[in-house]
């Protein structure tokens, strides 16, 4: 029988350490198996442990998987496997067009009105399909060395009135270094709107300290925060009081999804999610089509089948849980929505 989710052994780390348990997260496959009762499991798994894109796990994540369940949907995003070597026409190391939307280090200006900050290169958990995983983070991240510029162009875009904090995780910075940022983007008048892309409130919710709320909530901008969340399972008591938290200071929490074969491709997957999420005060936003990212091909899931699964969720979910399916095409100016 396979068990339910159950304490998993780990170091002992002082309850609201967020940094003591970012240091403490799984970094071997082996590691990560024989705490889920798995280590049996390891060639069936067809597990890599020799990966450019080392795996990172933190222990609060693992703790909501299934012990015993090579099949659970939050250890197939995170298990580095050999299927990633394989090379599929299509996929490839930059799938959304970052390189040629770049116009200094750390800026991406794609879209009219709002222009993106690579903050850091840093994340607390490595999903097996990041679009940016063959990211060249140490020449396209901004770094206080590069602010000057990056906010002299920023200047210059009287139209640019959101900024999208993205990464890697904008959270993995320590709050201080977040504030310095910030007062930065102070010094653009035509600025209205903040935008935090973030996966760490759902797989590191000690993230969410009081420190950080008081920083967002000091804010002179509208803020919203977009969560990465993936499967109704990621969502425990941790995560929706991580939530409270980010509400109480004044965000608009939505979230985002990525499609996944075998992991959230079906509508009772999708359903309870959008049930979950709303439940724990974030509204289902994007579900996007994977991005065809080198490494990532056994994730993909066609495009019929997609918009057959929202066609169904409509069916039984009333419109504001519903979220839009969309792909993003390198070079075109928004988001492609597919239903």
């Amino acid at each position: 029988m396979i068990a339910s989710a159950a304490l998993i052994s780990e170091p002992l780390i002082v309850a609201g350490d967020w940094k003591a348990e970012w240091r403490a997260a799984f970094r071997t496959a082996g590691d990560l198996l024989e705490a889920l009762n798995l280590g049996a499991y390891a060639e069936q798994l067809d597990v890599d442990p020799e990966q450019s894109f080392p795996l990172r796990v933190p222990r609060a994540f693992v703790r909501r998987m299934r012990k015993g369940d090579p099949n659970d949907p939050l250890l197939l995003q995170v298990l580095a496997r050999q299927i990633e070597n394989h090379r599929v026409d299509g996929f490839v190391h930059d799938p959304v067009g970052d390189a040629e939307a770049k116009r200094t280090p750390g800026v991406l200006h794609k879209y009219a009105g709002r222009a993106l900050l690579i903050v850091t290169g840093s994340c607390a958990v490595h999903c097996r399909y990041c679009f940016r995983r063959h990211f060249p983070y140490a020449e396209q991240s901004v770094t206080p060395a590069q602010w000057d510029a990056a906010l002299l162009y920023l200047q210059a875009q009287d139209d640019v009135e959101e900024i999208l904090l993205s990464g890697g995780d904008p959270l993995s910075l320590d709050t201080p270094k977040l504030a310095a940022l910030c007062q930065r983007l102070r010094a653009l008048p035509q600025l209205k709107r903040l935008r935090i892309h973030t996966r760490l409130p759902v797989v590191l919710p000690a993230r969410v300290d009081a420190e950080l709320i008081r920083f967002l909530h000091s804010l002179p901008w509208n803020l919203s925060i977009v969560v990465h969340c993936n499967h109704g399972q990621e969502i425990d008591a941790e995560t929706k009081a991580a939530f409270t938290r980010l509400r109480s200071s004044g965000a608009i929490l939505l979230n985002q999804t990525v499609l996944l074969r075998g992991i959230n491709d079906t509508v009772a997957a999708q359903r309870g999610l959008s049930e979950a999420l709303f439940d724990a005060g974030v509204l289902p936003y994007y579900l996007h089509q994977l991005d065809p990212v080198a490494g990532a091909a056994h994730f993909s899931v066609t495009d019929d089948a997609a918009v057959a699964l929202v066609h169904s969720l409509r069916t039984q979910l009333p419109g504001y849980l519903v979220p839009r399916l969309v792909r993003e095409v390198a070079g075109e100016p928004n988001k492609t929505v597919l239903a």
